[in-house]
């Protein structure tokens, strides 16, 4: 009895073993250095309670600043990168030629490093030799050509298309594989009843995705949270903070300014956020695709 009752929890030990080393006691040591004042180096920690937190919220520009990059960075996820996933799933699940050829060319830029993405791109919006620029100027739009990456009012979304050019790949490799797995009954009942092609893509289509829906959007919401390489590569968090995010300030202030307290109390200002956001949406849309 004893052995069939530790057998599963053998069978589980060597992954609760690594869970636990490389995440659960890092994190847990995480939260206890956020109520300290250290440098990472000074053989005692002085004790300040919540005062990192209260500092990043009533004293730290950059944070909040970091924080609305966040939620923009999210939201723009949300509806151009899952939404052109959706869009170019749509027409690569059609009967067409070379259609495998053109999902490797969609999907190739998700298995690039982040730092490889950043290096091509910024080069792409060099402001004198850039490809963009020179295309503009090709194109007879001189007016039009920017610096792109030096200025705090386009440097985001500098940054975002390139960060779109690379993620879109992964939604649409998830919602291929959820309409594949959709019966062609439904569409075929839906033709004999007179339904447009709008009609059935509403009430067929995205009804039917909902799980992978569940999927595409939580992990599109976790990546855009913890975005980190593509902004250090191309921008540094410049101009001017403009391109700040949550993470690439949590290692600004822990590896840049040695300090070690308020980059902890980051990092969990970012998993709370996460959690906050992810957990209700997945235990909602899971209880309601099991209605």
């Amino acid at each position: 009895m004893a052995i069939r009752v530790l057998k599963p929890w053998l069978f589980i030990m060597p992954a609760l073993l690594i869970y636990l080393t490389v995440i659960f006691f890092p994190a847990i040591y995480t939260f206890y250095l956020s109520f300290f004042s250290w440098n990472g180096v000074a053989p005692h920690k002085d004790f300040v309670g919540i005062q990192n937190y209260v500092d990043l919220i009533m004293n730290d520009s950059v944070f909040l600043r970091a924080l609305k990059n966040n939620l923009q960075w999210t939201i723009g996820s949300l509806v151009f990168i899952m939404g052109t996933g959706l869009l170019l799933a749509l027409l690569l699940n059609r009967k067409m030629k070379g259609r495998v050829l053109f999902r490797g060319v969609f999907y190739f830029p998700f298995v690039l490093s982040g730092i490889v993405v950043a290096s091509g791109w910024a080069w792409m919006y060099n402001p004198t030799q850039g490809f963009i620029n020179k295309v503009l100027e090709l194109a007879g739009l001189d007016s039009w050509t920017h610096a792109w990456l030096a200025e705090p009012k386009t440097a985001l979304y500098a940054v975002f298309v390139a960060a779109l050019w690379q993620g879109v790949g992964q939604p649409m490799v998830l919602f291929l594989a959820g309409l594949q797995t959709i019966p062609a009954d439904p569409y075929e009942a839906a033709i004999i009843d007179g339904a447009k092609k709008y009609q059935s893509f509403w009430y067929i289509t995205l009804p039917l995705l909902r799980e992978t829906f569940v999927i595409v959007i939580a992990t599109t919401m976790i990546a855009s949270m913890k975005v980190y390489d593509i902004i250090y590569g191309m921008t540094g968090g410049g101009p001017a903070e403009s391109t700040q995010v949550l993470s690439s300030w949590m290692y600004y202030q822990t590896f840049r300014f040695a300090n070690i307290g308020s980059g902890s109390a980051i990092s969990l200002f970012l998993v709370l956020i996460t959690m906050v956001v992810i957990i209700p949406y997945v235990l909602y849309t899971t209880r309601k695709s099991h209605l």
